[in-house]
């Protein structure tokens, strides 16, 4: 009762006061229900983190996303989708491991791709590989003679800068000095191999936002565009690493 009367007390002040104040939104207006996902199994509530606007030109700040990955799995499997991204720079991280180095070893060339009539297989499952001087590799293909000219075209191919030259089953393979002109031609490898790497995040992209836009006609358009702005921030997220990645590497190979 005391606490109603304090209300009534305050009430003419408080109707003068509203009669000249501004309409203000609700302050705790962060969630959005979103009408388009009230059917079965897709009565989903999404959370919009927006970060706060600035003036147009420099500095200016962008809609940041956040979606809990289970209460829309039904239309898409977000954690699936940030596994194939990760995939991709993983790949890349390896390809620079493995196939980029300044000084070449025996190891390198382990996991060199050959293609066969029986299908493709790494270089160490097909010949024995050893290194004969710090000049000089050798790739005995005895076990698999068939395969030598296909080892010999993958080893040429294999961006690493190799000119191998086959002698019966022998595969000899060169190793160039470091060169500063071999340097920047690994460092170019590099760019390109970054590149074919970014357009499978395209690719990966692409099929997500494919997999979302086919539920158009059963959620709403928030709904989409918030699903599409998450895929779009996780491809960027993935892109910023691999240019991480490819300015370490450049930085190494140049010296």
């Amino acid at each position: 009762m005391a606490t109603a009367l304090r209300c009534f007390r305050h009430l003419p002040s408080l109707l003068y006061r509203s009669s000249f104040a501004t309409p203000r939104a609700p302050a705790a207006c962060s969630a959005l229900l979103l009408d388009g996902c009230r059917q079965p199994g897709h009565q989903v509530l999404l959370t919009r983190q927006l970060a706060a606007k600035k003036a147009k030109g420099k500095g200016q700040s962008q809609a940041k996303v956040n979606i809990s990955a289970a209460l829309v799995e039904d239309i898409i499997n977000l954690e699936e989708t940030s596994e194939d991204m990760q995939a991709v720079v993983e790949a890349l991280k390896e390809d620079f491991s493995r196939n980029l180095s300044v000084r070449t070893s025996p190891g390198v060339l382990d996991h060199v791709t050959v293609v066969t009539k029986d299908g493709k297989f790494p270089l160490n499952q097909l010949g024995q590989i050893s290194q004969k001087s710090p000049q000089l590799v050798i790739v005995n293909m005895t076990n698999f003679p068939e395969s030598t000219a296909a080892a010999a075209k993958a080893i040429r191919e294999s961006g690493m800068n190799l000119n191998p030259e086959v002698d019966g089953t022998l595969i000899r393979v060169p190793i160039p000095k470091v060169t500063r002109e071999h340097r920047e031609n690994l460092a170019k490898l590099a760019k390109q191999s970054t590149n074919k790497s970014k357009e499978a995040l395209r690719k990966v992209r692409s099929k997500s936002v494919n997999q979302v836009k086919k539920f158009k006609s059963k959620v709403s358009e928030d709904t989409i565009w918030l699903l599409e702005k998450q895929i779009q921030q996780m491809a960027d997220s993935a892109t910023a690493e691999m240019d991480k990645l490819l300015a370490a590497k450049t930085k190494e190979l140049l010296g």
